[in-house]
Formats: structure tokens, sequence, C-alpha cells
């Protein structure tokens, strides 16, 4: 436990520019502590102590305004940024290395039993507002846009925008979507009009 506070706490020093010390991190992030209470209660709730585990859970809601569900799982280092507004359900997973930002949900679309939300991969950036929902993957190293909604799996390396959420990089390469227009490399029309109108001049020379 204590070898996790460690590495969580200089996670947080490595990714928040605002974070002074050490000390400042573990008596006033909220993120820091909604973790921690989540590992008492995920304890609880695996041994089936499912009413004191939701107690926790619900005491540490109230104090830090994050809710993570004591059945959902959580990796190492994962760092929350300002944290308010941060729903996590029970069956959600959260790889190694991740940044969560306010307002996430990692929730449920009310269609689905058992496995009901989403699990998300390694070194994952999930942006302010963005809600990922159902029992889908998001592949390691990818980055979910601000306010996104994610409703599909998203592959490792990738970077997902948008409501619906769709893949626009991936590996850092741009993806091109069937029916795109493309912006840069569209052809000339008034460039192609003058070749036809020159192809026409050397028929007519031809013909006289």
């Amino acid at each position: 436990m204590f070898n996790n506070l460690k590495e969580t706490i200089a996670a947080y020093q490595a990714r928040d520019p605002a974070a002074r010390s050490w000390l400042e991190i573990l008596l006033l992030y909220p993120g820091i502590k909604a973790v921690h209470s989540h590992r008492l209660a995920h304890w609880c709730y695996r041994h089936n102590l499912k009413f004191l585990a939701r107690a926790i859970s619900q005491r540490s809601r109230r104090r830090t305004g994050i809710e993570i569900h004591p059945g959902a799982t959580i990796g190492r280092r994962l760092v929350i940024d300002h944290g308010m507004g941060i729903v996590i359900g029970e069956t959600a997973e959260i790889g190694d290395d991740c940044l969560i930002y306010h307002g996430v949900t990692l929730g449920g679309t009310g269609k689905d039993v058992g496995k009901r939300h989403p699990t998300i991969g390694n070194n994952v950036l999930i942006g302010t507002g963005a809600k990922v929902l159902g029992p889908i993957k998001v592949g390691d190293n990818s980055r979910i846009a601000a306010n996104s909604v994610v409703l599909k799996e998203i592959p490792e390396n990738s970077t997902a925008v948008g409501i619906p959420a769709r893949v626009v990089r991936i590996a850092g390469q741009k993806v091109n979507f069937a029916g795109e227009v493309d912006q840069v490399s569209v052809a000339d029309p008034v460039s192609a009009e003058l070749a036809a109108l020159r192809s026409e001049l050397e028929e007519l020379k031809k013909a006289l």
C-alpha cells in the first residue's frame, strides 16, 4: 500500500505542473484520497463485505466529488486531475499510468448485463467531460478528447474525438474516412477546366 501511494504521488508530480510538493498532493489532492479510499472499499467488496464497501465509497464521494464503485478495478499510478464529477462504474477496469480529468464517466448504456462498463488500457488519457459507455475497450496509449462520447472500441495508440467519438489518428497518422473530403489534396477545378480547354484547342488546330 505504501509503495502504491509513493509511486502515485510521483505520477502526480510528473503530470501536474501545479503540484509543488509530495505533502501537498498527499493532503490536498482529492484524486489521491478517492483512489486510496477505493482500494480499501475494493478489498471489502472482494471479501463480500458489500455494505461496508459501499459505505466507504459513498463517504469518499461526499468528500471528493469522485464516485468510484467499489467493484471497479483500478491499476497503478492513476492520476485524477481535479476530479469533480467523475463516475466509474462497477465493472469498469482501468490499467496502469492513466490520466483522467474531471467530469469523466466510465459508465453503462443500460442495455448490457454482467460486464457493463468499459475496460481502459494502460497509459490512456481521458479528457474533461468525456463519456465512455458500455463494455468496450480503449486500447493502450490512446487519447480520448474532451467531451467525446465513446460507444465503440478504440484501438491502441489512437486519438478519438467527437459525439459519437471516431478515431482521427492511429500511431500519429491521420485516419481518412470513406466519403470524407480531403481539403488539402483536392484537385483545383479551374486548373482542370483549363486543361480541358487546351485539349479542345489542340483538337481544333488538328482539324483545321
